[in-house]
């Protein structure tokens, strides 16, 4: 699926398709919010969930890598070294 497809999609379509065609890559937390990034064809895709009630708050997707920082710094890459 194309990202220009891909915001076009209703909430729900957004939820089963990251679910089913999705990647689950990474995850963080915000403020009030759980992070979740999702790797699709050519793009990724956050996910900003609500702690107390599980909801979907926001979603936003990207191609840009830098937008991939707040992840890439919680990898430990010590023991590669050693």
């Amino acid at each position: 699926m194309k990202l220009s497809e891909f915001i076009l999609l209703d909430e729900p379509t957004v939820k089963s398709t990251l679910l089913h065609r999705g990647v689950l890559i990474g995850k963080r937390k915000s403020l009030d919010c759980l992070v979740f990034l999702f790797q699709m064809d050519d793009y990724y895709v956050e996910t900003f969930c609500n702690v107390s009630d599980k909801s979907l708050c926001e979603y936003r997707a990207f191609k840009e890598l830098n937008a991939l920082g707040p992840y890439l710094e919680s990898i430990e890459i010590g023991s590669l070294f050693s």
